[in-house]
């Protein structure tokens, strides 16, 4: 019976651990766009790696600093579809039309 509770404890000990770094991750990075009172679109993000750089493509292209909360907004664009990429290449998103 020690022997189980000993395996048991090995068996549960890792998977507590994976989980724990899972949740420290930050957010899943998002991004939104909506058009705004002057006819131009606006374009924000969040959950991307603070202090850093990503790029837009879309009707404009370029790129953008992420606050220290790890966020970006844009406004003036024009066209509506639009993907942002992390430097690293290793996040793309494309952003989701918003509609109020």
């Amino acid at each position: 019976m020690f022997t189980l509770l000993v395996a048991t404890s090995l068996a549960v000990g890792p998977t507590v651990a994976a989980h724990a770094s899972t949740t420290a991750a930050p957010a899943a990075a998002k991004c939104n766009v909506e058009v705004d009172s002057a006819g131009k679109y606006h374009v924000w993000g969040e959950g991307f790696p603070a202090g850093t750089t990503v790029t837009y493509s879309g009707s404009t292209s370029g790129s953008v600093p992420i606050d220290k909360s790890g966020r970006f907004d844009l406004g003036g664009l024009s066209g509506s579809k639009y993907v942002v990429k992390t430097a690293d290449g290793k996040t793309t998103v494309t952003c989701t039309a918003v509609h109020h």
